[in-house]
């Protein structure tokens, strides 16, 4: 057992000064005030010293990390996920970009296998799938060689019980509102993004069930006064969350705010979308078969298009404060409660509450990690 104590705690349902969470095994078993959550006699005692407790963060979209790409070896998500709780990243969703549907199937193949023998690190949830069926006027950083045609046959074997929780696909294309509600019916979350869609069709999208717009603004149709397009529908329609990639290039700073204003905690995420980059120096890398160019800021392809980010989540964490002006508790909404209600697991994930999984990050006030623990277990300190 873990008794922490001395901490601001975010459930993010509600903030708490001076106090105390009770880890029991993997769970959560008691949460409030100092005075009102009893330190039992077996249990080691943490002094927070004043830091910020929150949920462990949840990465919606993860290419890769520490120089490797899921996409060009699935075998690789074990590794990167091991080095992710430095980050505040306790869940995610490795990203498979466009790739022939082999690769998928042998990324569902490591997620079925687990991980190897003692390992410790982020929960991988589920893949996040995105592509092949997305559109070529709005490609991004995916070889348009491997892109194909929506059809439900060809995601027959994609639910969250085989490994897939996540799916990317650009809803004007034929056989998109069939594909769409056959992931649905399985319980899989459909995304639009890497679309051309006009708003008509963005709506009808939504109407088969999608239900999350993946990297607002980028790789989608501008939105226009006359013409909203996908953009204007996914903000205008409060069923749907949307994520966005706070790094100050990939969205203008004022651009996020806006974003911000009007989609709030509950509908915003904040994802990292980095790549193989992630926590490497500048240099060459990939993401899926493509060659990347990262220098200190950015990833971008040889034609000066971004592919991925170098982002980690922390720092969107961090930037979204700075950009909207948004409460703290406010911004690690963003990355705990929302997208843990978005894949339908808040009575696992996202909260700090009875019951949940003790998934749990320390902070400094100024939102930098301190510790991260994984199913009640420590896996990340730093050297504070």
């Amino acid at each position: 057992m873990l008794y922490i104590h001395n901490a601001t705690i975010y459930t993010p349902d509600r903030c708490l000064e001076n106090g105390a969470l009770l880890v029991d095994g993997a769970r959560i078993a008691d949460v409030g005030s100092a005075e009102a959550v009893q330190c039992p006699a077996q249990a080691h005692v943490a002094d927070a010293g004043g830091l910020v407790l929150a949920p462990g963060f949840i990465d919606l979209q993860l290419n890769g990390g520490f120089g490797s790409d899921f996409t060009a070896d699935p075998a690789t998500i074990w590794a990167v996920a091991a080095r992710l709780p430095r980050y505040g990243v306790t869940t995610f969703l490795p990203t498979i970009v466009t790739t022939p549907l082999e690769t998928i199937a042998a990324a569902q193949e490591v997620l079925a296998q687990g991980p190897p023998r003692a390992w410790a690190g982020t929960t991988p949830l589920g893949l996040h799938v995105e592509g092949p069926f997305l559109s070529p006027a709005k490609r991004g950083a995916h070889n348009t060689a491997y892109f194909q045609a929506p059809d439900p046959a060809l995601v027959a074997g994609w639910s969250p019980q085989r490994g897939v929780r996540l799916v990317t696909l650009a809803p004007e294309l034929p056989g998109a509102l069939e594909t769409i509600a056959a992931l649905v019916e399985r319980g899989v979350v459909v995304s639009a993004g890497h679309s051309f869609a006009s708003y008509a069709e963005a709506q009808a999208g939504i109407e088969a069930g999608i239900r999350y717009g993946t990297h607002l603004f980028n790789a989608m149709r501008p939105l226009e006064h006359r013409e909203p397009g996908l953009i204007g529908a996914l903000l205008n329609d409060p069923r749907v969350r949307v994520g966005v990639i706070p790094d100050g290039i990939h969205v203008h700073p004022a651009v996020v705010a806006l974003i911000w204003k009007v989609a709030g905690e509950n509908r915003l995420t904040l994802v990292s979308d980095a790549m193989a980059a992630l926590g490497m120096p500048p240099g060459r890398s990939l993401i899926g078969d493509l060659e990347v160019t990262v220098d200190g800021d950015s990833a971008r392809l040889a034609d000066g298009r971004l592919a991925g980010s170098i982002l980690p989540l922390d720092r969107a964490v961090r930037n979204l404060v700075a950009f909207s002006g948004c409460p703290a508790a406010a911004a690690l909404t963003t990355v705990t409660a929302t997208p843990a209600d978005l894949l339908g697991i808040s009575d696992q994930k996202g909260r700090l509450a009875p019951g949940l999984a003790a998934d749990l990050v320390l902070l400094t006030p100024d939102l930098h990690v301190v510790q991260t623990i994984v199913g009640g277990r420590i896996i990340y300190k730093s050297d504070r």
